[in-house]
């Protein structure tokens, strides 16, 4: 049940009051429903005729699916990287609600074209799987809402570490996220003091609190460790422009890195080649910002 909202108390112990969050073992769960990637796109989102998603090869890669052990079981991932290389810096994506499918694994290997190691965690995997469902509305009922954030924090740690033992520079870690995985980027950028830097494209800033969901990116600007650029649509029918700019008000207050960027007109989910939402200049401007603000802070 829904609880009226409540603002954190900025000036209480960032850890603890993460750490309050968290229930007894995160992951003591079901199990997981999601035990391998499958290829394509999401049943709910496929691209239409009219639509020519990217599409990023491997030549040079080392790409494809990969297992990282968690308390649980075995959480499955999309990982991709420059071949033979070691010491990378790395980079974990976050899915929008349609899980790790050719959208999120195509993006892994234009990072890894960039010199990245990035890596996708199919988070939803214990809840179904995302990318078959026809229906958003039936996916988001039956998956969406009923995965913690605090899980998807301890599952992101795990794949932290696995990254910094297989070929990653565990000390240049940084995260990028759309819509769902959006906020979860802020989220993380308060809960891991390792992270350098975060990207978060039109990630939901506030909005009514629960036991899943107990905190948003405007409770927490004050906590952020890495700094997050924010990247938003002005058209945007989820996002109001109002929760955007207190957002804006809240990190400059906090005396922090983290930015946010608004591209006039644009709607929600304009970086996604393959719906129809898609702007080509705001995503193409967005993506040289992703990679100069990794770069600009030490990743």
């Amino acid at each position: 049940m829904n609880t009226p909202r409540q603002k954190a108390d900025t000036k209480s112990d960032v850890r603890a009051e993460l750490d309050s969050l968290m229930p007894a073992n995160p992951l003591d769960r079901r199990g997981f429903i999601v035990t391998a990637l499958g290829a394509g796109f999401a049943l709910s989102v496929t691209p239409t005729a009219a639509q020519s998603p990217i599409k990023t090869g491997t030549e040079g890669l080392t790409a494809g699916e990969v297992k990282i052990k968690v308390a649980d079981g075995d959480l499955v991932a999309y990982r991709a990287m420059p071949a033979g290389k070691t010491g990378l810096p790395v980079v974990m994506v976050v899915s929008e609600i349609f899980g790790v499918h050719e959208y999120i694994a195509d993006v892994c290997r234009r990072l890894a074209k960039e010199g990245y190691l990035a890596i996708a965690p199919e988070l939803f995997a214990r809840y179904g799987d995302p990318r078959k469902y026809a229906s958003v509305a039936d996916l988001y009922a039956a998956v969406v809402a009923k995965v913690p954030d605090a899980g998807v924090a301890a599952d992101l740690d795990a794949c932290a570490a696995w990254a910094g033992k297989n070929g990653g520079d565990a000390a240049r870690l940084a995260i990028t996220g759309f819509c769902w995985g959006g906020r979860q980027v802020w989220l993380y950028a308060a809960h891991n003091p390792a992270l350098k830097a975060g990207v978060a494209w039109y990630g939901r800033i506030d909005g009514e609190v629960n036991d899943r969901t107990p905190k948003y990116p405007l409770d927490i600007a004050g906590q952020l460790k890495g700094a997050v650029l924010g990247l938003y649509g002005g058209a945007d029918q989820g996002i109001p422009l109002d929760d955007v700019a207190a957002m804006k008000d809240a990190v400059t207050k906090a005396g922090g890195k983290s930015q946010l960027h608004v591209y006039e007109g644009a709607p929600h989910a304009f970086h996604a080649d393959y719906r129809p939402t898609y702007r080509k200049e705001p995503a193409e401007d967005g993506w040289k910002r992703l990679l100069a603000w990794l770069r600009q802070n030490g990743v």
